[in-house]
């Protein structure tokens, strides 16, 4: 039984790497609260989350776009 799948083997690896690293920007965004409510806390403004996470962020999407776009090796049985 010849099973024809839309993506191959090769761009579900690139897809999971891209997950990856979009879970792990979006993580290090996260964090760093005010403990009471109301008091300021200026770690929002660390350089992890105002420049590293969205860096990481961006080259997770742009590994999903590679991931989907990527041509597959076609194998022609005849």
């Amino acid at each position: 039984m010849n099973k024809d799948f839309a993506f191959g083997k090769e761009n579900f690896i690139w897809i999971g790497i891209a997950i990856v690293c979009i879970i792990s920007g979006f993580a290090l965004m996260s964090g760093g609260g005010s403990t009471d409510g109301i008091s300021f806390n200026p770690a929002i403004f660390s350089k992890q989350r105002i420049v590293v996470a969205p860096i990481v962020t961006m080259v997770g999407f742009i590994l999903m776009v590679y991931g989907i776009l990527k041509g597959g090796k076609r194998q022609e049985n005849e």
